[in-house]
């Protein structure tokens, strides 16, 4: 029967909500951009990924996507600071060669969140940065945002020990919304999620979608992720775009899922769930990020930044 052979490939609830999405589309006297989410399972083999990776591109773009979101750590997770730095590559090493190739190939665009990039002084200290890479649909790197915010995090009671600085370079900047065929799209990585003035900023540079590829933790998402993202989504009136990790990678860590897609009045609109692979797709309404500012114009009543910063320095110890 058709549900059983889903479930060797995508989550019955991905199907449902694919087809119910389509339905829409087919009701509707509109046409919007569709956007895909690709949630993934990496390991150390590059190879594999890949593989899996064009998979999930080939079936976004048989589904009507002009977009497509890979998640953090797309290219691999390796299981110690020597085998995470030995796999890592330049941007213009074999594995973004082959992305640009199928970003050319399907005639689609991508959003490559969390590539291991060697840093600009690799030879001297042999460290890495986060990167989040836009290739447009003539396989052009059209925007590179290294991550900010990383996570070093140690919560003993939830098993969560992960210290990203020791080997990854924080990013100097962030980098202007980039405009895309679904909008105009800001970029962020995972972590940066947790810091509402890092969306804000995005949005007043004129962000219409915020996208935070993740590969977040079994324990931090389960209390953490929806309502992180639907939190970015309401207050800044924006579509929010998560791809995400799921499952386990190695013997000592494995991912939450749930890529989820979240529209400018916060509600969900896809979720990948949090067992399998597989591919989500949402309709992207402009129209309605428009609607939803007119008629709620928090830009219009946030005071000036002086205002909010009028505490600091009095805070008490």
């Amino acid at each position: 029967m058709l549900f059983s052979a889903l479930r060797s490939s995508v989550e019955i609830r991905v199907f449902l909500s694919v087809w119910t999405s389509k339905l829409h589309s087919r009701m509707s006297s509109s046409c919007h951009p569709r956007a895909a989410l690709c949630q993934m399972n990496v390991t150390a083999d590059k190879r594999a990924n890949l593989r899996a990776a064009q998979e999930l591109l080939e079936e976004a773009k048989r589904r009507g996507a002009s977009m497509a979101f890979l998640p953090e750590a797309f290219d691999y997770i390796g299981s110690s600071r020597e085998e995470t730095l030995a796999l890592s590559e330049t941007l213009v090493g074999d594995t973004m060669k082959q992305y640009t190739l199928m970003a050319r190939k399907l005639d689609i665009w991508l959003s490559l969140g969390g590539f291991h990039e060697r840093g600009c002084d690799w030879e001297a200290e042999s460290r890495i940065y986060n990167s989040h890479v836009v290739i447009n649909n003539q396989g052009e790197i059209v925007s590179t945002y290294r991550k900010c915010h990383l996570f070093d995090v140690a919560l003993p009671e939830k098993g969560v020990f992960l210290n990203e600085s020791a080997f990854t370079i924080p990013g100097a900047s962030l980098v202007p919304p980039v405009q895309t065929p679904i909008g105009k799209l800001g970029l962020g990585v995972c972590y940066d999620l947790r810091f509402p003035e890092f969306s804000l900023a995005l949005q007043k540079s004129g962000a219409e979608i915020l996208t935070f590829p993740s590969a977040f933790t079994e324990a931090t998402g389960a209390a953490h992720w929806e309502v992180l993202l639907r939190a970015r989504a309401i207050e800044n009136q924006c579509y929010v775009l998560a791809a995400a990790q799921v499952g386990r990678h190695h013997d000592r860590r494995s991912s939450y899922g749930h890529s989820l897609a979240v529209d400018p009045w916060g509600a969900v609109t896809a979720d990948c769930g949090g067992e399998r692979v597989g591919v989500a797709l949402v309709e992207v309404d402009l129209d309605q990020i428009r609607s939803v500012r007119r008629n709620m114009p928090l830009r219009k009543h946030r005071r000036e930044a002086t205002f909010y910063a009028s505490l600091e320095g009095n805070g008490q110890t």
